[in-house]
């Protein structure tokens, strides 16, 4: 061991584990070895605050331990430790490094600090949403349920496929732009078809993507946030899907997209489709026209990602908010009081903070709603438009999608990580999430703008199997993107958007699927349970734990078969539980590509 050693991912080291509460005290105790030490400092300060120097007390066995209390309110923390030795101008400093213990640093330049994360509220969520199965849609590619599938209102300059089985194809101009988009049919009304399948599988809650009326296929370019896209159904199609997925149990969130709209909107109505007298581009006295930033107008204006069909709004304009969430006529309320139960912000991060609060105040006046977002990093710490971000502290988002979760299980199915990355990997995320969000994170193996975890595992069912029981087993809600249960494969837009091969199903994706949604169902334990990460230098191991009981998930994801003779090395405190597994695994092998479930 080190001259100098702290983990605060021990309770020895720093107590409580991982988020805290405002005005939370924190315990700090750190093992210092190095001869002739005169002082070791505690050195802290809030998100871009002003740092403080606290003195630590020398205690037995080297140990050098003092508080902090996290009194100057919500927000990050960082701190490192100072260690003052005789003779020696410039103090040692230790920092983090990998999650989990730190290192000595003689130059303060090099020195990573660790993180507190301090929230001012938990965000207990729904208890349906947090024992739910979700499963995501892609409207257009799920099924049609009109007789003889008949489109409903095809939309002008697009093409239809000839068969559900067709490959999606763009057709873009030199300039990579889509000059039509292309549509399979599915609706409304086939969702509702299939709620039986729905069942079956075990899920019980979906997520769509954008159903608004749009011009495009995946609807993110709204043109109308209060009329259902024609191509998918009528709003009473809507009422009826509403009243028949809560017949049978099952809830339903919609997809918001509120950074942006579609160029031919109504709002900014490029293409003058709703008239020259409605929107931003044709009229500058248009009540939507200060809703966008124009360089030079009209043809120059801030669009998302530089994407021309979709301006972006200026989301401090307060007629937008009006319309999104400040009042009883807003499009928040338009729909949940016709029973959407969950909302999921697209693109979170070009929503203020601001904003996001406002939404959530609004949801806030409904029983059981929750309000997730999209943010691709650790969402703890995420800087986006120079600002630090305030999603997981309390009052805005309740949790966010948890691709962090799926890049880890790519990296250790494909072996591009070892075991003991993976779990600092996640831990460090687990020590940085607040615990109440931890429950709420919506984790997925793929969604609409990843590739199919299929493709990514190399079409491999051993390595997919595994990547369901991950996906299960670990904190959070699990959410299936439609078509992977059923062998779809696909690289990114428009591969990863097929239609649902209904005819074709492969019958042993579809069986584990089913298999790890029904694990997850009959164990309490995977819903509420506290989590810890272990391995070997060969296996990667989740522990779940609720009172006396637990379930621990063993993987191999290799390609021999393993032995299980090394010590499980857990990354926070197993205590009782940990010796118990270790002793109760001793000797025990896993097969290549396979998992062990120890229950208790």
């Amino acid at each position: 061991m080190s001259t100098i050693y702290f983990n605060p991912w021990k309770t020895l080291y720093k107590k409580p584990f991982g988020a805290s509460i405002c005005d939370q005290v924190i315990q700090f105790q750190i093992r210092v070895t190095e001869p002739q030490v005169t002082n070791v400092y505690l050195v802290i300060h809030k998100d871009f605050g002003e740092t403080m120097h606290l003195l630590l007390t020398a205690g037995q066995d080297s140990f050098y331990s003092g508080e902090y209390c996290l009194n100057q309110g919500k927000g990050l923390y960082f701190y490192h430790f100072e260690i003052q030795v005789k003779d020696q101008a410039m103090p040692l400093f230790y920092g983090a490094y990998q999650g989990g213990e730190g290192r000595i640093e003689s130059n303060r330049k090099n020195l990573w600090e660790f993180q507190i994360t301090c929230y001012q509220t938990q965000e207990i969520a729904a208890t349906w949403y947090r024992e739910a199965v979700f499963y995501q849609i892609f409207p257009d590619r799920f099924f049609n349920g009109n007789p003889n599938q008949i489109i409903n209102q095809p939309k002008a300059n697009t093409f239809l496929y000839a068969t559900p089985e067709d490959q999606p194809m763009y057709i873009k101009n030199p300039a990579g732009e889509i000059l039509r988009w292309d549509f399979f049919g599915g609706n409304l009304k086939g969702i509702q078809a299939k709620i039986p399948y729905l069942k079956e599988l075990g899920i019980t809650a979906i997520y769509l993507n954008p159903i608004f009326e749009a011009n495009s296929n995946h609807r993110y370019d709204t043109s109308d946030y209060f009329m259902i896209d024609p191509i998918l159904g009528t709003l009473e199609d809507f009422e009826a899907l509403i009243e028949a997925l809560q017949v049978n149990g099952i809830r339903v969130m919609l997809d918001g997209v509120f950074s942006h709209v579609g160029q031919n909107s109504r709002y900014f109505n490029r293409d003058g489709s709703y008239g020259l007298g409605v929107g931003a581009y044709h009229n500058p006295k248009s009540p939507y026209f200060s809703w966008f930033q124009f360089i030079k107008y009209p043809d120059q204006y801030q669009s998302w990602w530089g994407i021309e069909d979709l301006p972006t709004i200026d989301k401090s304009n307060t007629d937008f908010q009006q319309m999104i969430y400040g009042s009883d006529h807003s499009v928040i309320d338009y729909w949940t009081k016709r029973g959407v139960d969950a909302w999921r912000l697209d693109v979170a991060d070009e929503l203020p903070d601001l904003f996001i609060q406002g939404i959530r105040e609004r949801l806030n006046q409904y029983s059981e709603k929750v309000l997730i977002g999209e943010v691709w990093e650790d969402a703890s710490n995420k800087i986006s438009y120079q600002q630090r971000r305030q999603y997981l502290l309390g009052e805005h988002l309740q949790g966010v999608m948890n691709y962090p979760l799926r890049s880890a299980i790519l990296a250790l199915l494909n072996q591009t990580n070892t075991t003991e990355q993976i779990a600092r990997m996640l831990t460090t995320l687990i020590e940085n999430y607040p615990n109440a969000v931890l429950y709420n994170n919506l984790n997925s193996l793929g969604t609409h703008d990843t590739e199919r975890i299929l493709t990514m595992l190399d079409q491999d069912l051993k390595k997919l199997n595994l990547a369901f029981a991950i996906l299960f087993y670990f904190i959070g809600v699990p959410c299936v993107y439609y078509g992977d249960e059923a062998g779809l494969t696909g690289h990114k837009d428009p591969e990863n958007r097929q239609f649902f091969p209904w005819k074709q199903s492969n019958l042993v994706t579809l069986a584990i699927s089913k298999k790890w949604i029904a694990v997850r169902k009959e164990n309490p334990i995977l819903i509420e349970g506290t989590i810890d990460l272990f391995y070997t230098s060969n296996l990667f191991g989740i522990l779940r734990v609720k009172g006396n009981d637990y379930e621990a998930l063993i993987v191999n994801p290799t390609s021999q078969t393993q032995s299980i003779s090394e010590a499980l090395v857990f990354m926070t405190d197993p205590a009782i539980v940990g010796t118990h597994i270790q002793e109760k695994l001793q000797g025990a092998t896993i097969a290549a590509f396979d998992c062990l479930r120890l229950v208790k």
